[in-house]
């Protein structure tokens, strides 16, 4: 089948490696005019470890781990008030996963290991006409082409979702806060933790250590009135915020990859609409440190069901939302405290988030502190499609 893929994050790059590996002729075009190479630190948990692995790059991705040891709340001082090691919570369980690793290196392997796949960068999809014998393609900037299938791994924000589909607000709903994130050398030097940091008035600075005097540097913030610059909006909201703020806010003026965003909750009820079909963030967008990991799966999921019905997309489709539902339910599910525990809004409201934090790591409820995260991160079964369609 030809087969065009919107999106080469991590979605995308994953179900074309499997595509492949059934057979498939894989188109995918990328708005970016390069591969993406910044980005946070991301888990890799449970199941999708077990993807990895059928991959073949479960090594490389251990190799590239960033070496995190943990996570710690900091007070204005720097004091680290709460300590959470990686290790503590299961190996899947964690505010940091045991393997853990920067989004520019999981797209590196992505990208090598999908052999013999058409990349089109610099260009994205503005049009989509499904026939009797495919879909029908406009691009902004190259030639229209038919493809068998669609699908939209292309992020939150999808567009292959509203042509497809319908408008966003459909079917996002407002996370209630905005962060920003950018690489930048500092001129003091790190150990192997992740430090966050919590001021006042809903604002969180957090720093993640990619080497001893560099860092992926992110603002968590509720939304703020737009100031049309995006970086003077984050200077404004953390004028006054302590700790080691002005020096990361010093390093953002000339950060070459400044991010800004403002993430939502995804909800499709019905995943795909005749040949076009939906993975990644762009329909289960949303949860707390699962969506690398339900995109790896998905991706060996819809692949290996579109393989098993021996192209009829109908019945693939259908099963493989079958097969993900419940997995993406249980990784939607917000983690306790929420919002209001993420950002508290006073000072008060800090040292009681820190104190109950605190409390749960000393007892046999500090599972409960990530929402049972280990156990949803193993809560699906992966099937052998290879097996199935052999037997076909």
């Amino acid at each position: 089948m030809r087969i065009l893929i919107s999106g080469a994050g991590i979605a995308g790059p994953a179900l074309a490696y499997w595509l492949r590996q059934y057979g498939n002729d894989v188109t995918v075009v990328e708005k970016a005019p390069a591969p993406r190479t910044g980005g946070q630190a991301i888990d890799i948990r449970g199941t999708a470890r077990e993807v990895a692995e059928r991959m073949g790059i479960l090594p490389e991705i251990r190799a590239n781990h960033t070496g995190v040891r943990g996570m710690a709340y900091v007070d204005s001082a720097g004091r680290r008030v709460v300590k959470v090691p990686a290790d503590l919570l299961g190996d899947s369980g964690g505010i940091i996963a045991d393997i853990e690793i920067l989004r520019g290196d999981l797209v590196r392997i992505l990208h090598r290991a999908a052999e013999n796949v058409e990349y089109g960068y610099g260009d994205h999809i503005t049009a989509l006409a499904e026939t009797p014998r495919g879909v029908t393609v406009a691009f902004r900037n190259s030639p229209a082409r038919t493809f068998d299938l669609v699908v939209g791994a292309d992020g939150v924000h999808s567009a292959v979702r509203k042509l497809a589909f319908g408008p966003e607000p459909e079917f996002v709903t407002d996370s209630g806060y905005c962060y920003a994130i950018f690489g930048a050398e500092l001129d003091w030097e790190l150990d192997d933790w992740e430090l966050l940091y919590s001021a006042p008035g809903r604002r969180m600075a957090m720093l993640y250590p990619t080497g001893r005097r560099t860092a992926r540097c992110m603002f968590y913030f509720t939304p703020r009135p737009s100031t049309g610059d995006d970086r003077k909006l984050i200077a404004d909201t953390f004028a006054d915020a302590g700790w080691q703020v002005p020096k990361l806010l010093d390093a953002m003026w000339s950060a070459e990859d400044f991010y800004l965003d403002r993430p939502g909750r995804v909800h499709v009820e019905r995943w795909s609409r005749g040949r076009t079909v939906l993975l990644g963030d762009s329909v289960f967008g949303g949860s707390v440190g699962m969506g690398t990991s339900m995109s790896l799966v998905g991706a060996y999921v819809l692949a290996g069901e579109l393989a098993a019905a021996g192209g009829d997309y109908r019945r693939a489709f259908a099963a493989y939302q079958r097969e993900m539902a419940g997995f993406v339910a249980g990784c939607q599910k917000p983690m306790p405290g929420g919002t209001n525990g993420m950002l508290p809004k006073t000072r008060t409201a800090i040292r009681l988030r820190n104190s109950v934090m605190r409390l749960m790591l000393a007892t046999p409820l500090r599972g409960k502190m990530t929402g049972g995260l280990e156990e949803t991160a193993n809560a699906i079964e992966l099937k052998d499609y290879a097996a199935l369609t052999c037997a076909v």
